[in-house]
């Protein structure tokens, strides 16, 4: 378990952003800021049901979720976290129903077009990963055009997941494997898990330290299934427009008290 350490070893940029939330500043004094996860991975769930909650129809949980999205990817980045990745949109989810498909697909566009200043104030890097060729072409064209605006970005890695899904990443890994075969530069004897690796999306990207679901359901949902092998899970309750910066520092805190043996055993406790 991690000691308490004082605020002043928190980042300085993160301070002055959390100092009027009394339970944030708490939890920033319980960090470990020489041990935080390298990346923070996140399935957003529980937007329909907050929307139901309040009466309101489901997009509406939707567009509330965004202001959870923004201040998360601001406290990342001003703690110094290396990559955060959030599950948007599944391949699974093409089966909702048209007009929250389209609602979905015009709140990311103006989420790019709202925080593009945002990410480049923080030297936030962003990128996306899934078949991207499968979302609407003008969403697309936005997704590619924030990509390039940041690209040069030294800051956090800020990775969306669209048309995403964890088996599809595998079954393209392999298609882009076997082409690779097909041209004759492929050696069986250099199959392992870091040559597979080079044909994920996530291909140069850390694997998750901690992946965080809201809701409270306790499943994957299809999100990372190669990356997250060795991942800490942190379930909240919470739904995700409810989910704010404590609740982040709450996990990373929670995270620093695990102990992370990768299937060896510690043998200093006899």
């Amino acid at each position: 378990m991690s000691q308490s350490v004082t605020s002043d070893a928190a980042p300085a940029d993160l301070l002055p952003y959390v100092e009027s939330d009394e339970q944030a500043l708490e939890l920033v004094r319980l960090v470990d800021w020489a041990r935080l996860p390298r990346h923070i991975a996140i399935i957003m769930d529980g937007n329909g049901r907050w929307a139901g909650l309040q009466g309101l129809p489901r997009v509406e949980g939707h567009r509330a979720g965004i202001t959870s999205v923004r201040e998360v990817v601001e406290t990342a980045a001003r703690a110094g976290i290396e990559t955060l990745t959030l599950y948007a949109f599944s391949v699974e989810n093409w089966k909702r129903p048209r007009q929250e498909i389209d609602a979905l697909m015009e709140l990311l566009k103006e989420y790019l077009g709202r925080e593009l200043g945002t990410l480049l104030e923080h030297s936030i890097r962003f990128e996306s990963i899934g078949r991207l060729d499968g979302l609407p072409e003008d969403v697309q064209e936005d997704v590619r055009s924030a990509i390039a605006a940041t690209s040069a970005n030294t800051g956090m890695r800020f990775i969306i997941a669209l048309n995403y899904g964890g088996r599809t990443e595998i079954v393209d890994a392999f298609r882009a494997a076997l082409e690779v075969a097909r041209n004759g530069d492929f050696d069986p004897a250099e199959l392992d898990e870091s040559w597979l690796s080079n044909y994920l999306y996530t291909a140069g990207v850390p694997d998750p330290d901690l992946l965080i679901r809201t809701s409270g359901e306790l499943r994957i949902s299809n999100f990372m299934l190669y990356q997250i092998a060795y991942a800490e899970i942190w379930v909240t309750s919470k739904l995700w427009p409810d989910f704010r910066r404590a609740d982040l520092l709450r996990a990373i805190v929670d995270f620093q008290k695990r102990e992370r043996r990768y299937g060896a055993v510690d043998t200093g406790r006899g």
